[in-house]
C-alpha cells in the first residue's frame, strides 16, 4: 500500500494499479486528491518492472468529478488561486496522458466530468456495464474546460462538442459506440476482463509500446499526410527495427517461441 491519503498504490504481476480512495464522496477530485494523483502517476511511470498502470476507484464509483464544496471555494477565490488550482488538474491530466507505460481506466459507478477526463486521458477503457459517464458541467453553469482536449481526441471534436452541448449522463454501451471505451463487461466480470486485458498487453514489448504513444503525440504536431509526417514516420521505423527488441522479436517468430518480454513474470 502508499502512504497517500487519497490514493492506494498497489503492485502486483508487473502492473501498478492507482485506486481512488475518497468512497464518501464518490471520489470526487479535490486539490489534495489531484495532487496526489499526479504524484502517484510519476511514481508508477518511474518503477522499471511496471508494465502498465491502472486507474480504478474505491466504493460505489469510479470517479464523480470535481468536488462541488471545493469548487465553490476556489470560485470565491481569489483568481491566482483559482487559475493555480486548474492548472494544476490541467498538469495532473496532461501527465496521465503522457504516461509511458500503458494506461488503463476500470470504470464502474460514475465517470462524471473530471472522472470522465481521467478515463479519456487512459490509453484503455474497461467498464461495467452498469457504469455511466457524463460531460455534465453545463448543466451546473460550468465548461468541461480541462478535459475537453481528452474527451475531442477519444470521440472526435463533433460528438464532444453536442455531449458538452447537451450535457448528458451516457451508458457504458453508447460511449463504447463512441470509441471511448473499449470494451463493456458485466459487472462481476470487470476484474477478470481486467487481467485479460493486462495478459495481452504483456504479448507487446515495452519500449515498442512507449515507442508507439510516443509516435501518436509527435504525429499530432505534424500536418497530415505531409512530408514532415512521412519523414518522422520514417525514422520511426528505422529506429526500431535496429533496435534490440526487434532483433528479439523476430529472432522468437523464426525460432516459434515467445519472446523474453512476454516470458517475464
Amino acid at each position: 500500500m502508499s502512504e497517500y491519503r487519497y490514493i492506494e498504490l498497489e503492485q502486483a504481476d508487473g502492473c501498478v494499479t492507482l485506486w481512488l480512495n475518497r468512497p464518501e464522496r464518490h471520489n470526487a477530485l479535490n486539490a489534495a486528491l489531484i495532487s496526489e494523483l499526479h504524484h502517484a502517476i510519476d511514481e508508477a511511470a518511474s518503477r522499471v518492472a511496471v508494465r502498465a498502470v491502472v486507474l480504478a476507484g474505491r466504493g460505489a464509483s469510479f470517479c464523480a468529478g470535481g468536488d462541488l464544496e471545493w469548487m465553490r471555494a476556489n470560485a470565491a477565490a481569489p483568481i491566482e488561486q483559482n487559475l493555480q488550482d486548474a492548472r494544476q488538474l490541467g498538469f495532473m491530466l496532461r501527465t496521465l496522458a503522457n504516461c509511458p507505460k500503458p494506461t488503463i481506466a476500470r470504470v464502474h459507478g460514475a465517470a462524471l466530468g473530471g472522472g470522465l477526463g481521467l478515463a479519456a486521458a487512459c490509453d484503455l477503457v474497461i467498464a461495467s456495464a452498469n457504469a455511466q459517464f457524463g460531460a455534465t458541467e453545463t448543466r451546473l453553469g460550468l465548461a468541461p474546460s480541462s478535459i475537453a482536449p481528452y474527451i475531442s481526441a477519444a470521440i472526435g471534436e463533433r460528438a464532444a462538442r453536442a455531449w458538452f452541448l447537451l450535457g448528458e449522463r451516457l451508458t457504458a454501451s453508447t460511449v463504447q459506440r463512441l470509441g471511448l471505451v473499449h470494451e463493456v463487461v458485466d459487472p462481476e466480470a470487470l476484474d477478470v476482463a481486467l487481467q485479460r486485458l493486462l495478459a495481452t498487453l504483456r504479448l507487446g514489448a515495452p519500449q515498442a509500446q512507449q515507442h508507439s504513444k510516443w509516435l501518436m503525440a509527435e504525429l499530432r504536431t505534424l500536418p497530415p499526410h505531409s512530408l514532415e509526417q512521412l519523414e518522422e514516420c520514417a525514422r520511426s521505423l528505422a529506429s526500431v527495427r535496429a533496435g534490440a527488441e526487434a532483433r528479439e522479436g523476430i529472432e522468437a517468430f523464426f525460432a516459434h517461441r515467445k519472446p523474453a518480454w512476454a516470458t517475464q513474470e
